[in-house]
């Protein structure tokens, strides 16, 4: 089988990263060092290839309304262009979909950007709500694997993350400070004339850090890249963005949550509107309540490392589950994220059944990293 690959998969291999099968993409790893990467993000600036994700956009005249009958959260809450939403996309059980972020641009346009190996499920599921609603929306996916075509109109997504991420872009696309330096968090702006084309600048991330993640045409990625990178900004692959997200208490699609889990069960309650008036897909199943709590584990014993699947134990034998564990390197620990019963606490001891051994570990509130600063101990 060939793997697909972003437009920047040269530009990994010129660098002698180290390249894996990342649900059917070639993608790299690390370019020599994790945790080097890692920290480069909490301390200074690093960026990801994240172009595997999708972006699509919806056009018509009939987007809002749609897409407030599609999404759990509320696209009513986006009203200045640029504004943007995170959100699960739900089935009828109130099973995520996926989870996705939404932009505003104009009553005629919305832009998704979906996970990359959920991103054809997604769009037959968003074609066939389009057509049983009748809502003659256009739908137009605009990923580029150049193994199959680079297209005109193919956008690629770099994200720029760490405290001197948003300085170092500015050094790099000068033509973006004024219309981006006042950027609030979830929020994005169209720049059209710099030396990479249209860029779309958006003021989110997934690691924690502040930061953009960036839309460019596909054919101008590379120069992109290269220009960062010259500015002082450090590759960083798949292995840091894990750690990196994990030490910042969010999901990753697939580990912590699938069509088979509620968010609410998932920690994403807030992401969530329940009390407006609209209906959506999977509101109905939604509403028969929170199930398990997703908290924070913290590792107390050596001996092990947490990993998910690993069972987790409370002092009324009430078990749960880690659904993502690592070793974080900002806290030199083994943390997890879990879903445990409901009458589990934060501060509670739990014990986690590694081999043949149950190791104590504390629960903790999440985040346990965020802006650099260890929040959980």
């Amino acid at each position: 089988m060939t793997l697909k690959a972003t437009p920047l998969n040269s530009v990994h291999r010129a660098a002698g990263a180290k390249m894996v099968d990342f649900g059917g993409w070639d993608m790299p790893v690390n370019y020599g060092s994790q945790i080097e990467e890692h920290h480069a993000v909490r301390s200074d600036a690093g960026m990801f290839d994240v172009s595997h994700m999708c972006v699509v956009d919806l056009q018509g005249h009939n987007v809002r309304a749609f897409l407030r009958g599609l999404l759990a959260n509320n696209v009513d809450k986006l009203q200045a262009p640029g504004k943007a939403l995170y959100s699960c996309m739900l089935n009828p059980q109130g099973g995520v979909i996926d989870d996705l972020i939404v932009y505003f641009f104009d009553e005629t346009w919305f832009r998704l950007v979906v996970n990359a190996g959920t991103a054809e499920k997604d769009i037959a599921w968003i074609r066939e709500r389009n057509e049983t609603s009748g809502s003659g929306l256009s739908i137009t996916p605009r990923r580029s694997d150049i193994n199959e075509h680079v297209t005109d109109d193919g956008i690629a997504l770099v994200a720029v993350q760490g405290p001197n991420a948003r300085a170092k872009f500015w050094e790099t696309v000068p033509a973006a400070r004024e219309a981006s330096e006042g950027l609030k968090p979830f929020n994005a702006v169209l720049v059209k004339d710099t030396p990479f084309g249209e860029l779309m600048v958006a003021r989110t991330g997934y690691t924690g850090e502040d930061g953009f993640e960036i839309g460019v045409a596909a054919g101008q990625v590379g120069a992109l890249w290269n220009a960062l990178a010259a500015q002082g900004v450090k590759p960083a692959g798949l292995g840091a963005r894990d750690t990196l997200r994990l030490e910042a208490g969010m999901n990753l699609y697939g580990q912590d949550m699938d069509d088979t889990v509620s968010p609410l069960d998932a920690g994403l309650a807030w992401t969530v509107d329940l009390v407006s008036e609209r209906d959506f897909v999977g509101k109905n199943a939604l509403q028969r309540g929170q199930h398990q709590q997703f908290v924070g584990l913290i590792l107390r014993e050596k001996g092990g490392i947490l990993r998910a699947h690993q069972k987790v134990v409370g002092s009324a034998g009430n078990a749960g589950e880690i659904t993502s564990g690592t070793f974080s390197p900002s806290m030199q620990q083994a943390i997890a994220l879990a879903r445990v019963p409901m009458d589990v606490a934060v501060g509670d001891t739990v014990h986690v059944e590694i081999r043949d051994k149950k190791l104590a570990a504390s629960v903790v509130k999440l985040p346990f990293v965020r802006n650099g600063k260890v929040l959980a101990a």
